[in-house]
């Protein structure tokens, strides 16, 4: 039996009434809404995948440690959590050799390849819990700790292998005089082989600012590098570190202090 045309039509009308068309439009926007949101979304946490923690921006950072102020350039700080200003016990930087700079999108390489270990310098800036940095541990500690013979390191440096029960476990210590006649001691792990070599077989503190200490830590194929290092870094230092004696301690005087520091 066949339907009429009236009955097809009215069949027609019910499958397509404007309700159901209205439905329709509405379900097809909303997967295109979705298809879009996941679409952005999907870019935004690629790019954030993409930069692994790392930032271009080099919007400066007021960072308070014990009695030293510094301001440093976003980009230059390791961790995300840490590029906040204001008051902390320490914060971790990155920065590339010999540039001494910050992450960039034009250096993105050298940050994340791990087969160029010298490519990058750590550094980690906190408060002194020593009366002396390792150059000046030498003489009091190191120096009793000694096994055997002094030998030749790089770039003019003194090797010293330390006791094998000292603590220090594969560690020797490499020693010299820097130009302005005061010591240089910096402890290293160093490889077989060069490229077995990491970013930390080596570090070395020193004492800035007020009442700082600046570790730092670094390939061992950059130790015939490690005068021209230690000056960048000195420099890097006391270029971040303000001078300000009331700023430093935390009660900027003026305001335009007050508003660098609460940026």
């Amino acid at each position: 039996m066949h339907a009429s045309p009236h009955a097809m039509d009215a069949e027609a009308d019910t499958l397509f009434s404007p309700r159901l068309l209205r439905r329709l439009t509405i379900g097809i926007g909303a997967l295109a809404c979705l298809t879009l949101a996941i679409s952005i979304g999907g870019r935004k946490l690629g790019e954030h995948i993409a930069l692994a923690g790392h930032t271009e921006d080099r919007s400066v950072v007021n960072v308070l440690i014990g009695q030293d102020l510094l301001r440093l350039p976003a980009n230059a700080i390791r961790f995300e959590e840490q590029r906040t200003s204001g008051p902390t016990d320490r914060i971790d930087l990155y920065l590339t050799w010999p540039e001494m700079e910050g992450y960039t999108e034009a250096n993105r390489a050298r940050f994340n390849d791990v087969t160029r270990p010298e490519s990058l310098i750590f550094l980690q800036l906190s408060q002194s819990t020593m009366s002396r940095d390792m150059s000046g541990r030498v003489e009091p500690i190191y120096s009793h700790l000694f096994d055997g013979p002094p030998a030749k390191g790089p770039g003019g440096l003194t090797l010293r292998r330390l006791k094998e029960n000292a603590g220090y476990e594969q560690e020797v210590l490499l020693t010299a005089r820097l130009p302005d006649g005061s010591d240089y001691a910096v402890r290293c792990i160093v490889p077989e082989r060069a490229d077995a070599s990491t970013s930390a077989d080596c570090q070395r503190d020193i004492h800035i600012g007020n009442d700082l200490s600046l570790l730092y830590r670094f390939s061992s194929r950059l130790l015939p590098q490690w005068q021209a290092m230690e000056q960048s870094l000195r420099s890097f230092a006391s270029a971040h570190l303000v001078k300000s004696a009331a700023a430093a301690a935390g009660r900027p005087d003026d305001k335009n202090e007050t508003e660098t520091f609460n940026q």
